[in-house]
């Protein structure tokens, strides 16, 4: 950290928050919100004078409320820039009839309670994001009695208690009677592995941070008795399972099975585990002078506001989604946006170091250059047809189309920043909006082409190129057998299909047609098929009301991996197709021939 702040190529602002970013890829313009330190952090060289004579005293957020600092105080240890901040929620000293003790302790003259705030605006080419992550709050699982029991401690209290520059400068004691404990126990997979309170997946870090913490306690306690108590050690990486076998070695005890509840004595305020060992199936009873909860990781509290500001996406778990799990790991599906730490995923140092690296080259790889290649597919408006509304700004998952409603000028289609799903052009209520390559001639040409001979025995599949498609091919490559009235119509999005494709399919005689794309939560282009999806509503409710089968329209959701899916899918539809009758189809194109025409 001090090595970036003294780079004279990098910019490092403390205290500052994104606020706003537009614009694309080698052209993002950046909005910060920089708060006021209250201190000219060139002037101030950290002597302490000013902090020995403040009056006020809060706890001390670093130390997790385990120690307590004043109202003029450095962050952490080695924090950059090194200079100390005032915390302006805290301080009396704006008022200097109250306080003021500080400017006249400061020789330097480095405090000033009239700076202000700062709002910066720059333009960068691309973006890393790495906004960290949050531990999970025990405070949700009473049965553990983390607000209750003053010697049940979370893993990362723990940390700063065996830290040498922690609270008692690395002096493991409890906290009811500042004595070394003679016992402590682990528990595992607190927050972490449950669907009901916490969060469901493995927080990756929590086994080996607690081998690693048992490797300490006895490297300076070896008296001390520790127990492990959890679910599945997950020793997976390099020289991992050589430090648990160490653990184990040096007298640690793992036990399979999580406590149902812990019981204080009031007494010694020792604390009584009650569990089921799942490896002798036994209910057991354990004490430990020291309970630490082996806490959980859950995405970073200002995850929702980057994702809104960059237009990213998340998995079911909250964590930001890469462009492609193996072939771009740390790409976002927005050009120029890249991930590095636990943003994507919960990580250890090493894997976020590493990704960190990647990010950092992917970055370059593409500044290096001096030019851009966008896709081919992109977007193209014909100015005289466009009507100005304003839907299309509204849809692109990009931000890649700006329309000035206000002067009248027609939509503008930033070429960098448009990915090609044509959510624009389905959603364009004058056809003013079309795609390179996925043209709406182009699309209805091969419908006219697929039902020219024997309409009633086909079904029409338009297949999104990442997912549904890619799962017909995997059907295809497998063998599944699938029924040959299927005929495939790719296009990049299931954004893409326009309702005027569907009742073009079903006029020309189409027995049944079908909309395929990536789940809801994994689409390519962030979030357009949930645009199809609110297209098919809007289709499935006009044919209600024209007296069309809404069966002879279908929506399914189908990954790249689902090849067995799409065929069982595909098989459904053909039984579907064979209950559809001529006169139907007939009837359905003179209902909705005078209405498209």
């Amino acid at each position: 950290m001090t090595d970036v702040g003294r780079h004279p190529k990098i910019t490092l602002l403390s205290m500052s928050e994104v606020t706003d970013i537009k614009g694309h890829v080698g052209k993002f313009e950046v909005k910060v919100h920089r708060r006021a330190r209250l201190i000219n952090e060139k002037e101030c060289t950290a002597c302490g004078d000013c902090v020995d004579v403040c009056p006020v005293v809060v706890p001390d957020e670093f130390n997790i409320g385990l120690s307590s600092r004043k109202a003029i105080y450095t962050p952490f240890p080695q924090a950059v820039p090194p200079s100390y901040l005032i915390d302006q929620d805290n301080c009396l000293g704006k008022d200097p009839i109250i306080c003021g003790k500080c400017i006249e302790m400061c020789e330097r003259n480095c405090i000033d309670f009239n700076m202000t705030d700062e709002y910066l605006e720059f333009t960068v080419g691309t973006i890393i994001v790495a906004n960290g992550m949050e531990v999970f709050d025990p405070q949700k699982l009473d049965e553990y009695g983390y607000t209750r029991y003053e010697n049940v401690i979370t893993s990362l209290e723990f940390e700063r208690l065996i830290n040498a520059s922690g609270p008692t400068q690395g002096k493991l004691v409890r906290i009811t009677d500042r004595k070394i404990p003679h016992s402590i126990s682990f528990i595992q997979c607190v927050g972490s592995r449950t669907l009901r309170r916490g969060e469901p997946y493995c927080s990756n870090i929590c086994c080996m941070n607690t081998i690693k913490d048992t490797l300490l306690i006895k490297e300076h306690y070896p008296d001390i008795e520790i127990k492990v108590f959890y679910l599945d050690i997950r020793a997976f990486g390099k020289g991992f399972e050589e430090l648990f076998r160490r653990s184990k070695s040096l007298g640690v005890r793992y036990i399979r099975g999580l406590p149902g509840q812990i019981i204080e004595n009031a007494d010694t305020k020792s604390l009584i585990l009650n569990t089921e060992n799942t490896a002798t199936n036994k209910l057991e009873s354990h004490t430990a002078d020291m309970v630490i909860l082996s806490v959980g990781i859950q995405p970073g509290l200002d995850g929702k506001k980057i994702r809104e500001i960059l237009s990213l996406q998340k998995t079911q778990e909250g964590f930001y989604l890469e462009a492609h799990p193996k072939l771009q790991p740390v790409d976002s599906a927005t050009k120029g946006i890249f991930y590095a730490g636990c943003a994507e995923g919960p990580k250890d140092i090493k894997e976020s170091v590493t990704q960190a690296s990647a990010a950092s080259a992917r970055a370059m790889r593409l500044m290096s250059s001096g030019e851009i290649k966008v896709e081919a597919t992109f977007a193209v408006v014909n100015e005289e047809k466009c009507i100005i509304c304003g839907i299309c700004e509204k849809v692109c998952p990009y931000n890649a189309i700006s329309v000035d409603r206000k002067n009248k000028i027609p939509a503008k289609v930033i070429n960098a920043s448009c990915a090609g799903c044509g959510t624009c052009a389905a959603e364009c209520p004058s056809f003013a909006i079309n795609m390179n390559h996925f043209t709406d001639g182009q699309i209805l040409s091969q419908i006219d082409a697929i039902l020219h001979y024997e309409p009633e025995k086909k079904i029409i599949v338009f297949a999104c190129n990442w997912c549904s498609y890619a799962g017909a091919d995997f059907a295809g490559v497998s063998r599944f057998q699938y029924p040959p009235s299927t005929y495939l119509i790719r296009t990049m999005c299931s954004g893409r299909v326009a309702e005027k494709f569907i009742w073009h399919a079903l006029i020309k005689g189409a027995a049944i047609v079908l909309v395929s794309g990536c789940h809801l939560e994994d689409c390519h282009y962030n979030k357009a098929n949930e645009w199809t999806l609110k297209r098919m509503k809007r289709v499935w409710k006009r044919m209600e009301k024209l007296g069309i089968s809404k069966e002879r329209v279908h929506l399914e959701w189908i990954s790249a991996s689902e090849g067995t899916r799409f065929a069982e899918i595909m098989d459904k539809l053909e039984n579907l197709r064979q209950k559809v009758t001529i006169n139907e189809i007939k009837e359905t194109g003179n209902i909705l021939r005078p209405l498209v025409e």
